[in-house]
């Protein structure tokens, strides 16, 4: 698989690590000890992926991140870190993560997550559109407009919608959910994709007036 990934990572041995294990793996590998040129090569360089610790120097992994997605630069975000309280997980996914992996970990458990992002981001672009109600998913551009307002989505918050739209009048449970826009990776629980519709939630639908999205208690999630 073809990509490009940069890494920050402020343990020198740990990104020489992950480096050669990725490399091994086909991809192309950007790293960096700390953020001051990440910024420049995100904007100039096709980067496809970004893995970045939050115990760095100089600014706070997640508040880099922030900085990101403020610019709309949305390329797909795994943290790795070794802050793994619930509650930091949860931060890292709000602030705009696609994963959230703790420290120590596996490499080869890294590997699989990297392949699955990679996966989901590239959807069939066969159809031109997906539309449900006021909300209008253009999959060439994956923009979603909402009464011909724009509304920034991350990868995997347009492919979760993607897959509601595209499944209408259906309940999805989290099982269907984790498999077809997680690709079955059996890392990922229920809670990602508690998480995920969640913040979905509230980008789609701030003032909490239009209800897009409903849970079905002990089933999973449909569009009414």
């Amino acid at each position: 698989m073809n990509a490009s990934i940069v890494i920050v990572e402020d343990e020198e041995d740990i990104l020489e690590l992950i480096e050669y294990n990725l490399e091994k793996q086909g991809f192309e590998t950007i790293g960096f000890l700390n953020t001051k040129n990440v910024f420049q090569v995100l904007e100039e360089e096709k980067i496809d992926l970004l893995i970045i610790d939050r115990n760095l120097p100089g600014i706070e992994g997640s508040e880099f991140v922030a900085v990101l997605r403020s610019k709309e630069i949305d390329i797909p975000v795994i943290f790795l870190t070794a802050k793994n309280k619930d509650s930091d997980i949860e931060e890292g996914f709000e602030i705009g993560a696609d994963d959230y992996i703790t420290k120590p970990f596996s490499m080869k458990e890294l590997i699989l997550r990297i392949k699955a992002i990679l996966k989901r981001t590239k959807l069939d672009l066969n159809k031109n559109a997906a539309t449900y109600r006021d909300l209008n998913l253009n999959l060439a551009s994956r923009q979603l407009h909402i009464n011909k307002n724009l509304v920034e989505l991350s990868k995997l918050e347009f492919d979760l919608l993607y897959t509601l739209i595209n499944n209408q009048n259906i309940v999805l449970s989290r099982e269907y959910l984790l498999e077809h826009v997680w690709n079955g990776d059996e890392f990922y629980q229920d809670r990602t994709v508690n998480v995920a519709i969640n913040r979905l939630k509230e980008k789609i639908d701030p003032k909490k007036n239009k209800n897009y999205i409903k849970t079905v208690r002990g089933v999973g999630y449909t569009l009414c």
